[in-house]
């Protein structure tokens, strides 16, 4: 039973996208906190991740899903918006930490979701 709540793939692969999801609003803080200072570039967390963990999921199974980290990388999609360089446009970091926020909120449901099942499993009983 606790081999198969832990070794299912959604649970590795909602465990890898709640990381993603952490990395992603320490990212935007990073961003917000620089909304003002002359040359910054925006940072995200790597456009492909999802299509990674996808990747890695055929390759080679969960073994492989593991292999598969989040990074920040500067965004290069995003334009300057001001004339010293700074491209944080803070009503789009606003819309995307609520959207991150709903985002892990999820997960967060889906991992807690296997530690009850296996809480469920050992005590017998729900709660």
């Amino acid at each position: 039973m606790i081999d198969a709540l832990f070794s299912s793939p959604n649970y590795h692969i909602a465990r890898q996208m709640l990381d993603a999801t952490v990395l992603r609003h320490q990212a935007i803080a990073a961003n917000v906190a620089n909304a003002e200072t002359p040359g910054y570039k925006r940072v995200d967390v790597t456009a492909n991740f999802a299509a990674q963990l996808e990747s890695a999921l055929k390759r080679g199974g969960i073994s492989e899903l593991n292999s598969v980290q989040p990074h920040l990388v500067e965004d290069i999609t995003a334009k300057a918006v001001r004339p010293d360089g700074n491209n944080v446009e803070i009503e789009k970091e606003l819309m995307l930490l609520s959207r991150n926020s709903s985002d892990y909120n999820f997960l967060t449901q889906v991992v807690s979701g296997n530690i009850r099942s296996l809480r469920t499993a050992i005590t017998g009983r729900n709660g």
